[in-house]
């Protein structure tokens, strides 16, 4: 087996990933083949956690914008990220991955409640573990979610998976023809500048733990074993490409 760069990643989804090109709800053959990625790298020995938004099924932002209370449409939220993940498991099992689902919400007919040192040991027996619910709190997004898994199990890299855009850029490059892109910079630029890559709260906890960020495109699945494997691919936040 050759040499890897990562031993354990955390792979960030969003919900729109799922969905493929119908942009809501759950392409079965756009989870298959994320599926079949994620098995590939298992196949090099490399841990994988999996965090799962929501939002090809429920945005709480939206809700609340619409007049609803804000903690309702973010629970609602964090129940589409479990939908999303059972989903993804059932692609995986049927691949021949042993998968977990572990909810920060307690509902045990589905899922396993989250348990730090169970999700570890998951890993280390060679299972995908995937992390439902958010954190389990109203007002967090699942890059929060993702940062702070990522500092509880150490993972050695976040790998953020993006529709439509190929890293980070320093304007939206659908308005800005002239858009660069980065090949790397640090947290602290991205709080600076103001830059759309995940919310602040997600930017400051991975820059306290020291936690490399690769933001990549997932339009093209296979770049989701490329990065894993430590190709140059896209922008690297708080680390050496």
């Amino acid at each position: 087996m050759e040499e890897t760069k990562y031993k354990r990643v955390i792979l960030k989804l969003s919900g729109e990933a799922l969905a493929g090109d119908k942009g809501f709800g759950i392409d079965p053959v756009v989870v298959d083949s994320i599926a079949q990625e994620i098995k590939k790298i298992r196949e090099h020995n490399i841990d994988v956690a999996v965090v799962v938004g929501g939002g090809n099924i429920w945005r709480g932002l939206a809700g609340s914008a619409k007049g609803m209370d804000r903690a309702t449409a973010d629970y609602m939220g964090m129940l589409a990220t479990v939908m999303n993940s059972l989903a993804l498991q059932d692609a995986l099992e049927k691949f021949g991955v042993d998968t977990r689902v572990q909810s920060a919400i307690e509902m045990r007919q589905m899922a396993e409640v989250y348990i730090r040192r169970k999700a570890i040991r998951h890993l280390e027996k060679g299972r995908v573990v995937i992390f439902g619910a958010g954190t389990g709190n109203p007002y967090f997004s699942t890059d929060t979610t993702a940062a702070l898994r990522a500092a509880e199990i150490e993972a050695d890299v976040i790998l953020m998976a993006k529709k439509n855009t190929d890293g980070v850029y320093d304007s939206d490059p659908k308005y800005n023809p002239d858009a660069k892109k980065f090949d790397a910079l640090e947290y602290i630029e991205i709080l600076q500048r103001g830059l759309a890559v995940m919310d602040s709260t997600a930017t400051s906890l991975c820059m306290d733990n020291e936690i490399p960020l690769i933001v990549f495109n997932i339009d093209d699945h296979s770049n989701i074993l490329k990065v894993a494997l430590g190709q140059n691919i896209g922008t690297v936040v708080g680390g050496k490409p």
